[in-house]
């Protein structure tokens, strides 16, 4: 750009408000559409995207959908972001993250709380379903790692997270990490030393860092609950595992009955659902102890039906929302990749 011209910019809006459209008074995440054109906001990031971690939720209701067909998975997701301006699945209400190049900062974008600077490769911390998007291109489509590879760019607000990628650790491992950070993260404030902690969903990414984050507190058993013969062997491999057990997650009487036999009758002092299919929420209930904690992770869990599914069985159990976020998420997430040999290996052979 010629010294002499002058770089144009939007107002400055921290939350992004003005990107919403047609819905006033709504946040981006609310909103059914938000406007993802430039010139970017004095206090905004533009980002050129590389890779999109699809939330498992939303990424398996799509491929149901589209009948596992790749050619229409790519289709029915460049669809989504051109009509509604982000990757926000309206059947889920989930989103994911993204991995891309810093291309512009705003001249009013908070560096001094967020240091950040062009060419800087950054992965977002906040969902998809708030974050503008434009898809030029879809360059390939992964359905066994809920990834999608693009070409296209994407805004961050100011109110906005993001790491850096690490250099030790390669861009898809640390996209697949990060996407679920907040999970071993929360996991680290909830476990108490001596808990028997059970993770529905445990054979995937969000599944194993939860049980090996548990399993570091003293004294702590590990159960994972998974259904497929592929993550139950997965699970079997991993020392931090004490016993997996092989149920439907949807089956909750089922789910009850194993998790009885597997503690003695004492059920879970802590249920972990990271489960990523719907009508979960009571086999996490009813395999908790009384006034234990059952933390619904999962953006496949209905909180109307877990409100009322604990009352219903009488179930005085401490129901926690699934929270993306919590501070120093992204680097807790990355450091227990450095401290185990086997997560490492298997999130490369997997996410790679």
């Amino acid at each position: 750009m010629n010294s002499t011209e002058t770089v144009t910019y939007r107002p400055a809006d921290r939350l992004g408000l003005q990107r919403v459209i047609g819905q006033p008074g709504l946040l981006p995440q609310q909103a059914e559409k938000v406007d993802p054109s430039l010139p970017i906001a004095r206090d905004e990031l533009l980002i050129e995207v590389e890779s999109l971690n699809i939330d498992s939720a939303s990424f398996h209701q799509i491929s149901e959908a589209c009948e596992g067909d790749v050619r229409r998975i790519e289709t029915h997701i460049q669809d989504l972001v051109s009509r509604r301006g982000k990757q926000h699945n309206p059947v889920t209400g989930s989103g994911g993250m993204l991995i891309g190049r810093v291309t512009q900062v705003g001249p009013e974008f908070p560096v001094d709380e967020k240091p950040v600077q062009v060419g800087d490769r950054i992965a977002s911390l906040v969902s998809l379903s708030l974050t503008p998007l434009q898809i030029r291109r879809i360059r390939k489509v992964h359905p066994s790692i809920d990834r999608v590879d693009v070409e296209g760019h994407a805004i961050l607000f100011a109110s906005g997270l993001f790491a850096r990628l690490p250099s030790d650790i390669t861009d898809t491992v640390a996209l697949a990490a990060l996407d679920v950070a907040g999970a071993p993260a929360q996991t680290r404030k909830l476990v108490q030393a001596n808990d028997t902690v059970v993770v529905i969903g445990g054979g995937g990414k969000s599944g194993v860092l939860c049980l090996y984050e548990a399993k570091r507190k003293s004294g702590v058993r590990t159960l994972a609950i998974d259904f497929s013969p592929h993550s139950l062997a997965r699970l079997r491999s991993l020392a931090f595992v004490d016993e997996v057990i092989q149920a439907d997650a949807r089956n909750a009487v089922d789910i009850m009955e194993k998790v009885k036999v597997a503690t003695g009758g004492k059920m879970a002092d802590l249920v972990i659902n990271v489960a990523n299919l719907p009508e979960t929420e009571m086999g996490s209930i009813l395999a908790c102890r009384q006034k234990g904690i059952v933390y619904l992770f999962s953006m496949a869990t209905s909180f109307t039906r877990a409100a009322l599914g604990a009352e219903g069985v009488g179930a005085d159990v401490d129901l926690r929302i699934g929270n993306g976020y919590t501070e120093g998420h992204a680097d807790l997430t990355l450091d227990l990749l450095r401290e185990s040999p086997a997560l490492r290996e298997l999130f490369e052979k997997t996410y790679s």
